[in-house]
C-alpha cells in the first residue's frame, strides 16, 4: 500500500469513526413513555435501605408516611451576581434556575435556564420518617431578603413547617457570592416526647430529552452519574433506570451524585465520611426521572435539635471549580477515550488563554506550538513525500512497463525506493500522530464551557458553534487543495481524482464543526504548506544540482 491510499485509508477510517460516534450516541434507545417504575412512585419519598440506618443497628427502615398531595404552592425568587433562583414553598424546590452569565443556544438575547419546566428539572429534597415534610409539603417562608445585598457574601433563605407531634422543621437555603453553590440545610426540632433518627433525602428530576443544541454532529452524555472512590465515575442512562439494568454505587461514605448535559451539571455533593445511599428511579406515567442520594441525622432526643446538609453545585463545568469541590467532579467534562490527551490540551489553552486573553488567538498560539513540537516528524515526512514527488515521473514509467505484471511492479519499485533511499510511508506519520490530537482537540472544543459564545474576531462569535458564514471551512478546503498540490501527483488517474475530491469531501463535512476546531486545521495546514513548500523547494534543487552534477 503506497502513501497515498493509506491517507486516504487514514481519512476515511477518522471521517466513519467520527460519524459512527455521533451516530451511537444521537440514536441511543429512549426509554419507553410507559415503562413501569422501579422503585415507589416518584411522587413519594424515597426509602432507606436497613445499612443506612444510625449505628448500623440493623433495625427496620422508618416508615414513610408522604404528606397530602397539596396543589403547587406560590414561588418567590432568590438573586445573587450569577444567578436567579425560583423557588416553590411546596417542599422549598429550586423549580427554575437561571444563569446570568450565559445566553440559550437558540436565542442569545435571553439568559439560560438550567432548572426549568420545559424538562421538569428541578432540585428537590425532602425528610423521611413519620410524619415529617417530603418534597410535596407546603412550607412557609421566613420573612426576609431575598436578594444578595450589596457587600455580602452569602443569603440565606429559611422556610418552616409543622410535622406531627410538635416537631417543627427549618429548611435553609444559603447562596453565596461570586458561586453557583447552594448549601441545603434541614434543622429538627424535637417537641415530642420521644427520640427519634429520621433520614433526609436529595434528588434531582429531569426528563429524557436532550437540552437545545445536539446535532448528530455535536451529541453529549444527558443524565445522571454517579462517583465514588471504589467504584469512580459512572454514567448512568435514562433507559437503563427506566429498564431495571442501571449499575452504579448504591452506598457509600463518600462521593456525589449530579445530573449532567452539555456544558452544564447539578450535583449534590455530602460532607465526606457522611454515610450515603444513592438511588434512581422513573416516574410514572411520563419519561421524568429522579435521581437522588439519603443521608441519616442522628438521633434526636426529646427537646433536642438536629441537623443535616448538603451543598448543591448548580452551573457551568467550569473544571477549576468543580475540582476543587469534590474529588472526580471535574470528570463530568467528558472528552470520551481520549481524555489522557484532550486534559493536557485543555490545560495548555487555559494556561494560553491567561496570557492572551482570547479563546481564538489561545487556539492559534496552541497549534503554532503543536506544529513546532511535531516539525522534525513532519520535517522527515515532507522530504520524504518531496522525494516521491520528484520519483513520480519514474514510477509512471515502471507501471507503463510492468502494468500487466503486478509482481515484478512492485519488486521494481521497492528496489528504487531502496537505491533512492525513499520511505513511501514516510509522509503518513504526522497523519497518524495528528489524528489524535485532532479528535481531543474536537471534545475540548465540544465539552469546555469556557469556549461556549467564546468569541475570537469579526463574524466568529462562538468558537463552540460552526461558522455562521462558512468562511473558515472555505479556507480550509483551499489549503487543503493546496497541499494536494504539493503532494506526489498518484500514477493512477482514479487515484489522482479522489484525491483531488477529499479536500472537498472533508470540507463539506466540517462545515458543522465548531469554528474553533475549523481554525485550529485552518492554521495547521497554512503552517504545514509552508513548511512543505520550503522542504520541497529544497529536495527539488538539490536533486536538479545532482542531476546537472551527473550530467
Amino acid at each position: 500500500m503506497d502513501t497515498r491510499r493509506l491517507i486516504l485509508v487514514l481519512i476515511f477510517t477518522f471521517s466513519s469513526f467520527m460519524l459512527w460516534e455521533s451516530w451511537q450516541k444521537y440514536n441511543q434507545p429512549k426509554p419507553a413513555a410507559n415503562a413501569v417504575a422501579t422503585t415507589t412512585p416518584g411522587s413519594a419519598a424515597p426509602t432507606p435501605s436497613v445499612s443506612l440506618q444510625p449505628g448500623s443497628t440493623g433495625s427496620a427502615a422508618p416508615v414513610v408516611s408522604a404528606a397530602a398531595i397539596a396543589p403547587v404552592g406560590e414561588t418567590f425568587i432568590v438573586s445573587t451576581d450569577l444567578l436567579k433562583a425560583t423557588i416553590s414553598a411546596q417542599g422549598g424546590d429550586l423549580v427554575e434556575l437561571e444563569l446570568l452569565r450565559y445566553k440559550e443556544h437558540g436565542n442569545k438575547d435571553k439568559n439560560f435556564f438550567l432548572f426549568e419546566a420545559k424538562h421538569q428539572y428541578m432540585a428537590q429534597s425532602g425528610l423521611i420518617g413519620e410524619g415529617l415534610p417530603t418534597h410535596r409539603s407546603i412550607f412557609k417562608r421566613v420573612e426576609g431578603p431575598t436578594e444578595l445585598a450589596e457587600g455580602a457574601n452569602e443569603l440565606k433563605i429559611r422556610l418552616e413547617a409543622d410535622a406531627a407531634d410538635g416537631v417543627k422543621v427549618t429548611k435553609i437555603l444559603t447562596f453565596k457570592r461570586g458561586s453557583y453553590l447552594v448549601d441545603v440545610a434541614w434543622e429538627i426540632a424535637n417537641g415530642s416526647a420521644k427520640a427519634f433518627a429520621p433520614h433526609a433525602y436529595f434528588q434531582l428530576q429531569r426528563n429524557d430529552v436532550a437540552p437545545e443544541g445536539e446535532t448528530m454532529m455535536v451529541s453529549t452524555f444527558t443524565g445522571p452519574a454517579v462517583y465514588t472512590d471504589a467504584e469512580k465515575y459512572q454514567k448512568i442512562a435514562f433507559g437503563d433506570i427506566a429498564s431495571d439494568k442501571a449499575k452504579f454505587a448504591k452506598t457509600a461514605d463518600n462521593g456525589w451524585l449530579a445530573m449532567v448535559q452539555h456544558y452544564f451539571v447539578s450535583a449534590w455533593v455530602p460532607k465526606d465520611k457522611t454515610p450515603r445511599e444513592y438511588y434512581m428511579r422513573k416516574l410514572e406515567g411520563g419519561n421524568s426521572f429522579q435521581a437522588g442520594l439519603i443521608v441519616p441525622v442522628a438521633e434526636i432526643a426529646p427537646g433536642a435539635k438536629g441537623e443535616t446538609s448538603v451543598s448543591l453545585y448548580a452551573g457551568p463545568q467550569e473544571q477549576a471549580a468543580l475540582k476543587e469541590l469534590s474529588p472526580g467532579l471535574d470528570l463530568v467534562v467528558d472528552y470520551g477515550w481520549l481524555t489522557v490527551v484532550a486534559a493536557p490540551i485543555f490545560w495548555a489553552l487555559q494556561a494560553i488563554h491567561g496570557i492572551v486573553g482570547n479563546w481564538g488567538w489561545a487556539i492559534i498560539v496552541l497549534t503554532v506550538i503543536l506544529k513546532g513540537i511535531f516539525f522534525p516528524l513532519s520535517a522527515a515526512s515532507y522530504k520524504s513525500m518531496a522525494k516521491m514527488k520528484l520519483l513520480t515521473p519514474r514510477l509512471t514509467q515502471l507501471k507503463e512497463r510492468f502494468g500487466d505484471d503486478k509482481q515484478r511492479l512492485n519488486q521494481e519499485m521497492m528496489k528504487m525506493y531502496q537505491t533512492e533511499k525513499v520511505n513511501p510511508l514516510g509522509g503518513c506519520l504526522p497523519i497518524l500522530v495528528q489524528i489524535p490530537v485532532f479528535i481531543a482537540l474536537y471534545w475540548v472544543l465540544l465539552g469546555a464551557v469556557e469556549m461556549r459564545d467564546a468569541p475570537w474576531t469579526m463574524w466568529i462569535h462562538d468558537l463552540a458553534s460552526p461558522d455562521p458564514y462558512f468562511i473558515l471551512p472555505v479556507i480550509m478546503i483551499i489549503s487543503m487543495f493546496v497541499q494536494t498540490k504539493l503532494n506526489p501527483t498518484p500514477p493512477d488517474p482514479i487515484q489522482a481524482k479522489v484525491m483531488m475530491a477529499m479536500p472537498l469531501i472533508f470540507g463539506v463535512m466540517f462545515l458543522w464543526f465548531p469554528a474553533g476546531l475549523v481554525l485550529y486545521w485552518v492554521v495547521n495546514n497554512i503552517l504545514s504548506i509552508a513548511q512543505q513548500w520550503q522542504i520541497t523547494r529544497m529536495i527539488e534543487s538539490g536533486g536538479k544540482a545532482a542531476n546537472d552534477a551527473k550530467a
